[in-house]
């Protein structure tokens, strides 16, 4: 399956600031969803950001904010965001069948939220380079159980380049600049 534009979403799953110190492979996770979010801002494919319980665990990480654009975020309890009802009621508002998960932790939220959007009828898309957790086994299995239950796996830069096509794209030279 080719991923295009006009059918994708993201979601950037609890990357906040009390959580990701603790992370495996942090710096890699944070340095890669930023690069996600800005290509996908110069694509215009709409993403949301989630925050676990945002008034213990804090706000998303400074650098997802400014790759992003913009602080708004959905506060959640629920570990898949299907779960929760604000959050998959944006999700199938924009009537798009991919979604790109990144995100922490990559066993608990992020691998749940890829369940639920294939029982619904979505197809996730893990973006293995931008989840982590605590533990680098974790995230591991994380990943073939998400590719067992029929996600799509992938990277940031892989995303961002499918997302174009070809170097005719308008905005190719601006993806190209991002990812060097």
């Amino acid at each position: 399956m080719r991923m295009n534009p006009e059918e994708t979403q993201a979601i950037f799953i609890d990357l906040q600031e009390k959580l990701m110190p603790v992370m495996f492979g942090a710096e890699l996770c944070e340095e890669r969803t930023e690069l996600l979010a800005r290509g996908l801002r110069v694509l215009d494919v709409p993403f949301l950001i989630t925050q676990q319980y945002t008034k213990g665990l804090g706000n998303s990480v400074p650098g997802l904010i400014e790759a992003a654009g913009t602080d708004d975020y959905f506060d959640k309890r629920t570990f898949s965001c299907v779960k929760d009802e604000a959050i998959f009621k944006e999700i199938r508002s924009r009537k798009r069948k991919t979604v790109l998960i990144a995100g922490i932790e990559a066993h608990i939220c992020v691998l749940q939220t890829c369940i639920d959007l294939i029982e619904a009828g979505f197809q996730p898309v893990l973006v293995v380079d931008a989840i982590a957790s605590r533990k680098d086994s974790d995230k591991e299995i994380a990943i073939l159980r998400a590719q067992q239950e029929g996600a799509l796996i992938t990277t940031a830069e892989a995303v961002l380049f499918e997302l174009t096509v070809d170097s005719r794209h308008p905005r190719f030279r601006e993806i190209s600049k991002l990812v060097k």
